[in-house]
């Protein structure tokens, strides 16, 4: 018989995490960050700095803990990754407060800069697009632009959920898929049983008619020797 198990697939065939924009982007956030809370806030005494370092390595942890775990269980890649939007969302906050807090300007579509702050973090992903800026740019800037990416990162996350609630929807957990597999793979097996059957009634068919002949000519032969 066919080798049928190979042909269902139980477990799930995930996009390597590198490869995501979502992944690449908390990568560079978590990176700025940490150049950040370097440069620009106090090195003792700030709990501030703890919090923003590890609310950018969460985020990033999870995308990628979550996107292993979805290989068997949807239900920890969802709650994985909303852990990570979680993380990256108060990531956005202290960003927010720390600009507010010193009467510093957040880019809004109306400043002269939003718009090409926009472009380069569209096109942009990975740490080495961004290091040659980290020790130039103000706190401003910088904080502009990691708003940014929070934003971008977090709708992304947001996109990838959906999709996965709907293949969900669509195809079931593991629990599902190795039903499928299992019954797949035995109706494959009962219909190459039934073919065989039928093939060997049809060859035992054939045998009977050809003994019948056999035997037929036979009766002949010894009937001609006898004339």
């Amino acid at each position: 018989m066919t080798d049928t198990p190979q042909k269902y697939q139980i477990l799930k065939r995930q996009r390597p995490w590198r490869d995501a924009y979502f992944y690449q982007k908390s990568e560079v956030l978590y990176q700025l960050t940490f150049q950040f809370c370097q440069r620009f806030l106090p090195a003792h005494g700030d709990r501030t700095v703890d919090q923003m370092v590890q609310a950018a390595r969460s985020g990033k942890q999870n995308i990628i803990e979550g996107t292993e775990d979805g290989v068997t269980s949807t239900e920890m890649h969802v709650k994985l990754l909303n852990v990570a939007r979680s993380s990256i969302q108060e990531l956005r906050e202290d960003y927010r407060d720390y600009l507010l807090s010193r009467n510093l300007i957040i880019w809004t579509p109306t400043h002269s800069r939003y718009n090409s702050m926009q472009t380069f973090c569209k096109k942009h992903n990975t740490v080495e697009d961004y290091q040659p800026y980290f020790a130039k740019w103000n706190a401003e800037e910088m904080a502009n632009i990691a708003l940014t990416l929070c934003y971008m990162t977090d709708a992304m996350l947001n996109h990838h959920l959906i999709a996965i609630e709907k293949e969900f929807v669509e195809q079931g957990g593991i629990k599902e898929r190795m039903h499928a597999a299992r019954t797949g793979y035995r109706q494959e097996q009962d219909r190459e049983l039934q073919a065989l059957r039928q093939k060997t009634l049809l060859q035992e068919t054939e045998i009977t008619r050809l003994k019948t002949e056999i035997s037929q000519l036979k009766a002949e032969i010894t009937r001609l020797k006898s004339l």
